[in-house]
């Protein structure tokens, strides 16, 4: 079997939240989650992502919720929408940051990044955790980053952000263990998709554009990425917990 070859009925009668899914990495996993049975609550920014993703594809079961995660309210509604019953959270919404080191970075892209990357992640996860200890199982799918990783990938913000992630993954995974509750984390490689990651730093460009240039794979399709997040969230995953899978043609073995 493929990476890409969807598995029939492995989400049959389960909710699934995603975010993000209006594009790249979130909507591929919100599609490929559809497509393995669940009923998905498909959370993005922009409304228009959404009814685009709905026309496409009128034979899944996809419930779109457009709203800004970085508020309570956004947060509010992405629950509401899921109707008492959250089986997986796939934490897919991110931005990147320009690669600007530490020597340039401003508060307003700093708090931005964090409010998005870590603080939307961290929000969401909390109001899905009373549903899933009344039914005492769930899985939480965080999207860390190569930036998780090491310190070559991006800038400050986004590579602290996403090792804060890999943080919150980890902890959540060991508190809620032997209540049912899995938390692991996919830490993608370069990958085709709509954010935009200029280099806006000479710095920066000067330092890790040699570094990158030596290392970095080959971009993969978005519909990689979400049959590495789809298969944490599944039940093929049991035993994984607290892990932080790299999902990056081998980046982070170099």
């Amino acid at each position: 079997m493929s990476e890409n070859t969807t598995v029939a009925d492995r989400f049959a009668g389960k909710t699934v939240i995603v975010t993000g899914a209006g594009s790249g990495i979130g909507r591929a996993s919100a599609l490929r989650f559809a497509r393995e049975g669940a009923r998905v609550i498909a959370a993005d920014v922009v409304a228009q992502r959404l009814d685009e993703l709905v026309a496409e594809h009128p034979d899944l079961e996809l419930i779109t919720v457009a709203g800004d995660i970085t508020s309570q309210e956004g947060i509010q509604a992405v629950v509401e929408a899921a109707g008492g019953r959250v089986d997986a959270l796939a934490n897919v919404a991110g931005v990147m940051d320009a690669f600007v080191p530490a020597g340039e970075i401003d508060d307003a892209a700093w708090d931005f990044v964090f409010a998005v990357n870590v603080t939307a992640v961290m929000r969401l996860t909390r109001a899905v955790l009373p549903l899933m200890l009344e039914a005492g199982r769930g899985a939480i799918v965080n999207v860390a980053s190569e930036a998780s990783l090491r310190g070559s990938a991006a800038g400050l913000a986004y590579t602290a952000s996403k090792h804060a992630v890999a943080g919150m993954t980890k902890n959540t995974a060991v508190i809620y263990a032997k209540q049912g509750i899995r938390t692991n984390a996919v830490a993608p490689g370069p990958t085709i998709t709509n954010i935009e990651a200029p280099m806006k730093s000479q710095v920066a460009a000067a330092v890790l554009g040699p570094i990158m240039q030596a290392t970095i794979p080959t971009p993969v399709e978005a519909d990689v990425m979400a049959a590495s997040i789809t298969w944490l969230a599944s039940e093929d995953a049991s035993n994984v917990n607290g892990v932080v899978l790299a999902s990056d043609g081998g980046w982070s073995a170099i």
